[in-house]
């Protein structure tokens, strides 16, 4: 079985969140899949930890690393589809991008945010939830 996962779900494995052994079981046996853009969002979390002194440089190459040790294909989503989707629904692209995604590849959504599983539930798309 395919599952589309977002930043969130990445996150909160890679810096051992409360959610973590759930979403691990979520993920377990299933192939994972995200759209490119959630590449970009990791180092872009990673950087804001940084920022904001939540981690360190060291601490954040060490997550770096364990994140290219998850086996996720990354998808390309029409920019167009997920712009269209951004202003129906009144999100961000990169929300619009795992929407797109799970849309185009008609696969469950793994996802730590509650408004991104709001507007799935809205357009009928599956979601996958955390145990």
């Amino acid at each position: 079985m395919r599952l589309i996962v977002d930043t969130s779900v990445i996150i909160a494995v890679l810096v051992d969140e409360p959610s973590r052994p759930g979403l691990i079981e979520a993920t377990r046996g299933k192939a994972l899949l995200a759209p490119a853009s959630v590449h970009w969002e990791v180092g872009n979390a990673f950087t804001a930890m940084l920022k904001k002194g939540r981690a360190t440089v060291e601490q954040a190459l060490e997550a770096l690393e364990a994140y290219g040790d998850i086996p996720i294909r990354f998808v390309d989503v029409p920019v167009a589809e997920a712009v269209e989707l951004a202003g129906r629904f009144n999100l961000y692209a990169y929300d619009a991008y795992v929407l797109a995604c799970a849309r185009a590849l008609r696969a469950p959504i793994l996802s730590l945010d509650a408004g991104l599983v709001r507007v799935a539930r809205e357009m009928s798309l599956a979601v996958e939830e955390v145990p």
